[in-house]
């Protein structure tokens, strides 16, 4: 059998999160960035799906292939990284400082890729700016990034408290399929498991930071009303905090502190027999 029980998966997340601490920068940006390109493509398919049927639970269903990539690949992605390094930390494996560096340079990485592939989108969608008339997947972005922006904006507290409860919720699932990709051995397994949760955060469209580092400076290239400064203030920040909540407390040390430490019930049953 190719499944890992829970208590196998809470050791495999700590040796996973001592592991990437020890990952140089250069690994960090480089798998960093390929994650952010790889997420903006499955957006972009994600979207595609949804114009071409009108039915958003299709798009919902195929945004997964871009996280079941990284996964099987390997690649960093912040918001993952949220939910494991840090536990790390808390169990003084590993410094501050290690922890620090890697969910910076992680980040960094996720933002570079996933930027990169806007621009190109926007050149290969806009003929560099030569083509107006904007196609349905092209007008859906330019759509979403307004509403995940200025949309929040206009209703001030209570809108920007409504991005980050939803990013928490994201990241709830997201890291959840992180976890769930450890319970497999096999490819097949790893890619089941890790993509049953992205569907569910997709499908509510809950907010995820490195999504958004693509869906909204691409809607700004092609033409939506969002500046610099709502991109940052108005979700990527709030988005970023909400994730770190939502993948850290929910599941990093929600799976860990249940599953990490010896349980002295089973144990004392395992011990009778």
């Amino acid at each position: 059998m190719d499944y890992i029980t829970p208590k196998e998966v809470a050791a495999i997340m700590m040796s996973t999160a001592i592991n990437k601490s020890k990952l140089s920068v250069k690994d960090l940006l480089i798998r960093g960035a390929l994650s952010g390109a790889l997420l903006a493509i499955s957006v972009t398919l994600a979207f595609l799906a949804t114009t071409q049927t009108s039915i958003p639970l299709i798009g919902a269903f195929v945004f997964p292939v871009g996280f079941v990539i990284i996964v099987i690949l390997g690649l960093e992605l912040v918001t993952g990284s949220f939910s494991l390094v840090p536990l790390a930390y808390f169990e003084k494996k590993i410094t501050a400082v290690s922890m620090y560096k890697n969910l910076f340079w992680v980040f960094i990485g996720n933002l570079l890729g996933s930027v990169l592939f806007a621009v190109m989108f926007w050149a290969a969608a806009t003929e560099t700016g030569q083509i107006t008339e904007l196609g349905a997947v092209e007008q859906l972005i330019i759509k979403i990034s307004e509403n995940k922006t200025i949309g929040y904006g206009h209703h001030g507290t209570a809108g920007l408290f409504s991005a980050f409860v939803k990013a928490i919720l994201c990241n709830w699932m997201v890291c959840i399929g992180v976890v769930m990709s450890m319970t497999s051995k096999s490819t097949l397994g790893k890619i089941l498991a890790a993509g049953i949760p992205i569907f569910i955060f997709f499908a509510l469209g809950y907010e995820h930071a490195v999504v958004n580092m693509f869906v909204i400076p691409a809607g700004m290239m092609l033409g939506a009303d969002v500046s610099l400064s709502d991109w940052w203030f108005y979700n990527q920040l709030i988005v970023t905090a909400g994730n770190i909540i939502g993948g850290l407390l929910f599941t990093g040390m929600g799976i860990y502190y249940t599953y990490g430490k010896e349980n002295p019930s089973l144990t004392a049953e395992i011990n009778k027999k």
